[in-house]
């Protein structure tokens, strides 16, 4: 059969209702087509690809590995399509679903307080907003954008910087009177060191002592998943923990918490991207307004969206 003669187009758009609502009915149903016809059109296009796109069963359907390779590349074509469609309107703007994953100590002091800014910049666009510390293969998630913090690994997507943040070592005062101030790295082995217990996690915290790195193990009685968590631990006086400056700027300036360990702090810092699928001018306008926004608003040495950076020292980033 000649391309000329297939939709390729309006095929793509019922693969991915089949795939995204988890049926031929319901995909039947959003397409205005009978479940029928549905199965019947999956089949011409695995029968024309020469490949099988999904495993049926009587209660669900599978991608296949072709399958779930074929969408992917599938829905940027779309959303290509849409941008092209898009950019040649008078009305052009910014629409549709955007599907954001950051990691929870950003999502809380940035992503959220613009999500209302944002939302009034671009009434075309809805938000889909997911928090969590693990690490997220943004392709498998179908998720647009994702937001993370400390060294990139290499791959084939695409990232923008969005700032640096040191990291601070840090206890609430009713701990520090209780259990005292730590005053050397060697003193945190009396210390209840909170830790992660995601992927990612560093094993201890580094630290400066007489010119040479010093690791100390994390080996508090609580660890949890996210740097959110740990700050609220923190702050209840269970221990001490190392979290990034922009998290605890305004606990330390309300004396909700206490820096300990600076003249030690080796002045790492991690830096924060926004990771996407693209290549520059074929990103979905959506995509593109969302990534220029961020990097307009965001400002992680201020420590939060729009607030103005603290003269502390040790809170620069």
């Amino acid at each position: 059969m000649a391309r000329l003669e297939v939709n390729r187009s309006g095929e793509l758009e019922v693969l991915t209702r089949v795939i995204e609502l988890g049926g031929f009915s319901a995909a039947a149903r959003a397409c205005g087509m009978t479940p029928s016809a549905v199965s019947k059109l999956i089949s011409r296009m695995e029968q024309r690809l020469g490949t099988r796109l999904l495993n049926r069963s009587t209660r669900q359907l599978q991608l296949t590995p072709e399958g779930c390779a074929f969408y992917e590349r599938g829905v940027r074509i779309l959303a290509d399509l849409d941008e092209a469609e898009r950019c040649v309107s008078e009305r052009s703007a910014p629409r549709g679903r955007l599907r954001v994953n950051a990691n929870v100590p950003f999502g809380h002091h940035f992503l959220l307080p613009l999500v209302p800014e944002f939302l009034e910049r671009h009434p075309g666009m809805t938000l889909d907003i997911v928090l969590t510390d693990e690490v997220i293969d943004i392709l498998e998630q179908r998720t647009d954008v994702a937001v993370r913090a400390g060294p990139l690994k290499s791959s084939n997507l695409m990232a923008r910087k969005l700032g640096q943040t040191r990291m601070v070592i840090v206890g609430a005062p009713g701990y520090l009177a209780r259990h005292g101030t730590p005053l050397t790295p060697q003193d945190l082995t009396q210390h209840n060191r909170l830790g992660a217990n995601y992927v990612r996690a560093q094993p201890g915290w580094p630290l400066r002592q007489g010119g040479e790195d010093v690791v100390v193990p994390v080996t508090g009685n609580a660890q949890a998943s996210d740097g959110e968590v740990l700050r609220r631990l923190a702050l209840a006086g269970v221990g001490l923990a190392r979290l990034a400056a922009f998290q605890v700027r305004e606990d330390v300036a309300a004396g909700r918490l206490r820096p300990v360990l600076e003249d030690f702090n080796p002045g790492d810092s991690e830096e924060v991207h926004a990771i996407y699928v693209g290549q520059g001018g074929y990103l979905p306008l959506r995509v593109r307004a969302f990534l220029d926004f961020l990097v307009e608003r965001v400002d992680i040495g201020a420590g939060a969206a729009g607030a103005r950076a603290s003269s502390t020292s040790w809170l620069q980033h």
